[in-house]
């Protein structure tokens, strides 16, 4: 499974030869700056997390340059196949097998609404299991005593976290966050793209790394394999 950042909480994940992108902000991201150009990028699906626009705003984009199927709960869902795009609905709970591997769609603590003011549902997150790894992908929300469930559910390999306070998690509850999924490798997300998530890196990285655990803040465009 290789895993790329681009920048705030957009990724793009290689599994079992699939291309998955995952809350694709870039072409309005004043950190990219120029560095990835959303027409290049491959997709075959989209995992949206919630519908603010700094997780949604080149979906529509991509899926019509792509042909990407757009995965999320059913109100996101909904909205896409509204705009003439292919779509799987899913909700809270639910799992669904897709070639590249098995997708559940978990509790996240957050709001959700499109820029023109449109309902985006529930907000949620991800536990995905493929080439026998399982990353468990947050989205933005707040500390929950849900994320006790999903050690439950599988063994994960990767955690990926908001960390940038604010509007979701800061550092110190990531660290239990990480506690309650029962992983200790973390990969930070949803940080210094605008001023209220501003982190200091070399202290974030000691908090975790005192807690025994690893925490991973890659640069834009930065790729590795789990």
């Amino acid at each position: 499974m290789k895993i790329t950042f681009y920048g705030h909480s957009s990724l793009a994940l290689e599994i079992g030869g699939k291309h998955i992108l995952v809350d694709p902000f870039i072409s309005g991201n004043p950190l990219v700056d120029g560095k990835i150009d959303i027409n290049d990028l491959q997709a075959d699906y989209i995992l949206l997390t919630h519908a603010h626009q700094d997780h949604t705003l080149d979906a529509e984009a991509i899926a019509k340059n792509t042909g990407a199927v757009i995965v999320s709960n059913f109100e996101i869902a909904t909205y896409y196949e509204n705009k003439g795009i292919e779509v799987h609905p899913m909700n809270h709970g639910g799992k669904w097998e897709f070639e590249f591997g098995t997708v559940k769609y978990v509790c996240a603590v957050h709001t959700s609404s499109f820029a023109d003011g449109t309902y985006g549902g529930q907000p949620g997150g991800f536990v995905i299991e493929g080439e026998h790894k399982n990353i468990y992908i947050a989205g933005d929300t707040a500390l929950t005593m849900d994320m006790k469930l999903i050690p439950m559910y599988t063994k994960l390999d990767l955690a990926i976290l908001p960390i940038g306070d604010n509007f979701t998690m800061d550092i110190d509850d990531a660290i239990i966050a990480s506690d309650f999924v029962e992983c200790d490798k973390v990969m930070g997300v949803h940080f210094d793209t605008f001023g209220f998530i501003e982190i200091d890196h070399a202290e974030a990285k000691k908090k975790f790394y005192d807690a025994g655990k690893d925490l991973m803040l890659f640069e834009i465009g930065e790729s590795f394999e789990l």
